[in-house]
């Protein structure tokens, strides 16, 4: 792996407010340079708290996070917080004037243009998606060496979404950014991305490049039998039909049929068994 440009260990925050609670424990992770990490989840898993730490406007209660200082590092909220009474274009002007040394007009009003979104529209008066566009904007003129986003698309219609994931990903190719982007919907990162961090309940439940985790699993069918010596991420029984999720430790011998699961089939088997884990520990 090169080197992390994100990292953190024995990570923790806790909020005081609604009785005090833990939004992230015990989380040790390290996220590599160059690429475009998914980090997805269930609502409420704790994924915009993480991002919130790792772009410096929240202080950890225990642990340390260690990431880029931040005007090599641009951060799109989840609710897209912009000034209302300016005008996209005096947005787009307030951006280069807090970015001077870095600001990339040209990109900037590119990601504008394709809405379009007119330059004298207040901000206040634009859609949801619109926000979204203008946010972007902003976050990828500042040529940004890593780009957080709270799940950025959630306001987009199909269309606009494609578009706006083709821009991201383009421009993360050409100037090797590292794009680490949340979602608890997994079609908007399937084939964007390439590793993953899977939080849930707020800890780390799996980690590391997707490709790597994929070839690490296998989907087996067949009768029930002893599944030794690998590990069982999650299984399921169908009268006699036995169905599991197994890390592979050599090769899989046995009546079964295998299957390379999908990214789906693989997170979906351990945050099953992460909330059978936790159910049995209270």
């Amino acid at each position: 792996m090169t080197d992390p440009v994100i990292e953190a260990e024995d990570l923790g925050l806790h909020y005081r407010r609604h009785g005090g609670s833990w939004a992230l424990k015990d989380c040790t992770f390290a996220l590599p340079a160059g690429r475009v990490v998914a980090v997805v989840g269930p609502n409420g898993a704790g994924k915009s708290s993480l991002l919130a730490l790792a772009a410096g406007l929240l202080r950890p209660t225990e642990g340390r996070i260690t990431a880029p200082a931040r005007d090599r590092l641009a951060y799109v909220a989840q609710d897209k917080p912009l000034y209302g009474q300016l005008t996209v274009a005096e947005t787009l002007r307030l951006g280069r004037e807090l970015n001077p040394d870095r600001w990339d007009p040209a990109v900037a009003e590119n990601v504008v243009a394709a809405g379009p979104l007119p330059g004298n529209a207040r901000v206040r008066s634009l859609s949801g998606g619109q926000r979204t566009r203008l946010a972007l904007a902003l976050a990828l003129g500042k040529r940004p060496e890593v780009l957080l986003l709270d799940e950025p698309m959630a306001d987009l219609d199909p269309l606009a979404r494609h578009e706006l994931m083709g821009t991201l990903m383009a421009d993360a190719a050409e100037r090797g950014t590292t794009v680490i982007m949340s979602s608890h919907i997994l079609t908007e990162l399937e084939g964007a991305c390439d590793h993953l961090l899977l939080v849930q309940n707020g800890r780390i439940r799996l980690v590391g490049a997707i490709d790597e985790l994929l070839a690490a699993h296998t989907l087996l069918t067949g009768p029930i039998a002893d599944l030794a010596p690998h590990t069982v991420v999650d299984s399921r029984t169908t009268g006699r039909q036995l169905t599991a999720l197994v890390r592979k430790e050599g090769p899989v011998e046995g009546p079964w049929k295998t299957t390379d699961p999908s990214l789906e089939e693989l997170l979906l088997a351990h945050l099953r068994a992460s909330r059978t884990l936790e159910g049995a520990s209270v």
